[in-house]
């Protein structure tokens, strides 16, 4: 199945760590970041579940839910949580899923059979509290994420949502942003955006961060 952006995200019901979980009632009224790695006991995955739980502040912080996923059962996720707090010195407060009949891998297309026909590949989903799908990445089983971009392209998605800017290339928090180009009334410029703005080209206007003070 593809999943493509802005579409409602397909609801389950699977056990987990924490015990059963139905998707959209887990998700509530926050974010989500539904995360996929391809077997328990490999060593980048070991990694990459321990950054996740380092980070619990700054998910907190942006109202957002993570939750995690792979081919295995939850017995053996359970068993490979011991290593990963042994190892990474982090508690894994978050929910994995035992996929192993593969149920949610293939309903939200993780398989992908030319790169790894019996495992997942490292997905990322974010999910707003509307249920739709707001951003992928994918990664081959190979390659590490960096969940701190995840976290700043969180960050543009909640700012954008709110105000009437996009985010340029490298942009973080705090970073200048540039008014979408559909917006060309001045009196409503000078409205949402009292701090002003340079104008480099008639669609390229640049302001300061709508949602900071100073």
């Amino acid at each position: 199945m593809t999943l493509l952006l802005g579409q409602t995200v397909p609801d389950f019901t699977q056990d987990s760590t924490h015990g059963p979980i139905r998707f959209h009632e887990w998700i509530g009224d926050k974010w989500a970041v539904l995360f996929s790695h391809p077997k328990d006991f490999t060593p980048v995955c070991t990694t990459e579940l321990g950054e996740v739980a380092k980070l619990q502040e700054e998910w907190e912080k942006r109202n957002v839910k993570v939750i995690a996923l792979s081919v295995d059962s939850v017995e053996d996720h359970k068993k490979w949580i011991a290593d990963i707090e042994e190892t990474q010195k982090a508690d894994i407060w978050y929910p994995i899923l035992g996929d192993p009949d593969m149920k949610v891998s293939k309903l939200y297309g993780m398989i992908h059979p030319d790169a790894a026909a019996n495992i997942t590949v490292r997905a990322v989903f974010v999910i707003d509290p509307n249920k739709k799908l707001r951003l992928t990445i994918t990664y081959p089983p190979s390659t590490g994420r960096d969940f701190r971009e995840i976290l700043r392209a969180i960050d543009s998605l909640q700012l954008t949502d709110n105000y009437k800017v996009a985010t340029p290339v490298n942009w973080k928090d705090g970073d200048d942003c540039i008014i979408v180009p559909s917006l060309t009334d001045k009196a409503e410029m000078e409205k949402l955006f009292p701090k002003g703005w340079k104008e480099i080209k008639p669609y390229l206007r640049v302001t300061p961060q709508p949602n900071r003070q100073g």
